[in-house]
């Protein structure tokens, strides 16, 4: 019960982190805030299924794989801005 609990404040907290980054996506248009929210969001939603789906755990391949790409987006977000300013 406490897990479910927990998973469900992580999805939660994730999904305002997540509207966090879209409205200074939207006040400033820079990509980086972008996929910062998308990130948060596809974490947001993978919380959520685990959270409501009855087989779905956390030490599944698919979870990790959801993870992957949520992590990948922060990863490409810091380099896009980083070659941005170089160039």
């Amino acid at each position: 019960m406490m897990d479910g609990f927990l998973v469900g404040g992580i999805a939660a907290m994730s999904l305002v982190i997540s509207m966090f980054f879209f409205r200074f996506w939207r006040k400033t248009g820079d990509r980086f805030f972008l996929f910062f929210a998308l990130s948060f969001l596809i974490e947001a939603s993978n919380r959520a299924l685990m959270a409501t789906v009855a087989g779905w755990l956390e030490n599944s391949p698919s979870y990790y794989m959801v993870r992957l790409l949520a992590y990948t987006l922060i990863i490409v977000a810091i380099l896009d801005k980083n070659r941005k300013k170089a160039g």
